[in-house]
């Protein structure tokens, strides 16, 4: 029986994909004189799925021409009636947010608890869409949120899945004209674009490592505030050969998929930056070694080759960081909506603020709370995943990353 002009039908296509399916099918709606409401389709593994939403004009034969050209073509179609869809109402901007999960290997098991939590939030799972190749290691997940709720409450529960799992990572974003519109990746660099402190290299190699690391405590206990604890641990190292220091830089161990990640943002036209509270000499180094724009850091007095136990200039902390990430982002014309920070440690935390996305890395417990989103299972590449690339995506910038 053919539906009067007031339905809607859902037809749905299954079947081994292959050109010329949707030129096909579309051609007789076309002829058929059907409007066509909407339209998705997904492949997996070869196998098709298609839905076309439609209204068939009076007395219309097309669903059995339909079910005709589909034997033809080695497909399954099948069909239902459906309410005449009304006019959506654009959801606020803050009902919608992307969850991107990134691990090494997704099963049903992580996808489980995944959307376990999705739904004791009552968020409504709009559309997921594998990233990762070859395999299945990273989704994006399309939510709604019920009308009126703050996602905040989300964003812990997640948090905690990701830090009970240990296996995989996940984000949360509004989804926005800008989550894909990040011009400039910005970056700590001790204990996140490399995996050690040149402070506490250096104060080893000195003789004064205990002493350093009990200052850098007592900092982290708010004992004394980041500039004073710095000036002390700075004056410990007095006397030691710049050669030490020079002969570090020069052999910093990067962080996992630091270079994929920075040889994939500069190919893709991103700007990017090193600010950090640590030295220039290590800073310059990386700068040079990946090809980095700019490079913020403290600079460590020389006399004579040896280490004075002083910096020069102003030292660069919380504020300061944040300060640089402004001043750089309004220097190159760029929006802090479309800025990306990376750190780990507290005196990252306002230039993590300040931007559009701030990623806590492998961070401590109050970091990766207040940060936007963490990174705790995966490398620095990671990231890549949560600017909406796709694996796909990755291996055509030439990353060899998915």
């Amino acid at each position: 029986m053919t539906p009067p002009l007031s339905e809607s039908v859902l037809i749905t296509v299954t079947g081994k994909d292959h050109p010329g399916i949707v030129s096909r099918l579309t051609g007789l709606l076309a002829e058929a004189g059907a409007e066509l409401l909407d339209v998705e389709q997904v492949v997996v593994q070869g196998r098709l799925t298609l839905c076309l939403l439609v209204r068939l004009p009076p007395a219309s034969a097309t669903l059995e021409t339909l079910l005709s050209a589909a034997k033809t073509l080695g497909v399954a179609l099948d069909f239902q009636v459906v309410e005449a869809p009304a006019t959506p109402a654009t959801p606020a901007a803050s009902a919608r947010h992307v969850v991107t999960a990134v691990g090494r290997v997704l099963g049903a098991r992580e996808l489980h608890a995944l959307t376990q939590v999705l739904a004791g939030h009552g968020a409504n799972v709009e559309r997921i869409t594998r990233l990762s190749e070859p395999h299945l290691g990273s989704v994006d997940i399309h939510i709604s949120l019920p009308p009126g709720q703050p996602p905040d409450a989300l964003k812990h529960a997640l948090l905690e899945l990701s830090m009970q799992s240990g296996g995989f990572d996940v984000a949360l974003q509004r989804e926005s004209l800008f989550r894909r519109g990040k011009r400039m990746v910005v970056m700590d660099m001790d204990s996140t674009l490399i995996r050690i402190e040149v402070i506490d290299e250096l104060a080893r190699a000195h003789g004064v490592g205990e002493q350093v690391s009990r200052i850098t405590e007592r900092a982290m206990h708010g004992e004394m505030d980041y500039d004073e604890s710095l000036r002390q641990r700075v004056a410990l190292l007095r006397g030691l050969d710049a050669s030490v220091v020079h002969q570090l830089a020069a052999n910093l161990p990067l962080t996992e998929g630091a270079e994929t990640l920075v040889r994939v943002l500069k190919r893709l036209g991103y700007r990017t930056a090193v600010i950090s509270g640590g030295f220039s000499v290590a800073a310059e180094a990386l700068k040079a070694r990946l090809g980095i724009d700019f490079a913020y850091s403290n600079e460590l007095e020389i006399q004579d080759g040896k280490l004075t136990g002083r910096t020069v200039g102003r030292i660069v902390n919380a504020q300061r960081k944040a300060e640089l990430l402004e001043s750089l982002a309004q220097a190159e014309g760029i929006l802090l909506d479309q800025v990306v920070a990376v750190g780990d440690g507290a005196n990252d935390l306002l230039m993590l603020e300040r931007a559009g996305l701030g990623i806590a890395f492998r961070a401590k417990p109050k970091l990766r709370a207040a940060a936007d989103t963490s990174i705790s299972a995966g490398g620095l590449d990671s990231i890549l995943y949560l600017l909406g690339l796709t694996g796909r995506e990755l291996l055509e910038a030439g990353s060899g990353a998915g």
